[in-house]
């Protein structure tokens, strides 16, 4: 467990120190924690600003200072939700998923060169347990 715990710190501490320079990479206003947030909205579409909260396991005041620094931005827009007119969902504009899909692929790209050595089945793994470290609460599958 003491193995786990030190690498985990260290992959929590790089990541961190990283998250700034990809969020500025996709606007030099942009915090660290949006990219999270737009990667999100990229891979499931709209969403209610309470579902995203509930995600990331932040609350609702957190939320929603953050998806106005993207809409502020530019990069996010909201509206109605169809299903619940008291409702508001929240998505990327064009512009955002643009600079999103570019810091992406630049991104995967830092991966891909880093996990070259590894075997397919290690990066599975690999994401197999991530997934489940991320997502305690839901069964394994």
């Amino acid at each position: 467990m003491l193995d786990l715990e030190r690498e985990l710190s260290v992959f929590l501490r790089r990541a961190r120190a990283s998250s700034g320079e990809i969020a500025r990479a996709v606007h030099p206003d942009l915090e660290p924690a949006a990219y999270g947030l737009m990667l999100r909205l990229e891979d499931t579409g709209p969403q209610r600003a309470t579902d995203l909260a509930a995600y990331f396991g932040v609350g609702k005041a957190t939320m929603s200072r953050q998806l106005r620094a993207l809409e502020t931005l530019g990069l996010l827009t909201r509206a109605p939700d169809p299903a619940d007119g008291r409702a508001w969902l929240v998505r990327l504009t064009d512009e955002g998923r643009r600079r999103f899909a570019r810091v992406r692929g630049a991104r995967r790209e830092r991966y891909v060169a880093q996990l070259a050595a590894w075997d397919r089945a290690e990066i599975a793994e690999l994401a197999r347990l991530l997934h489940r470290l991320n997502a305690p609460d839901l069964p394994e599958h």
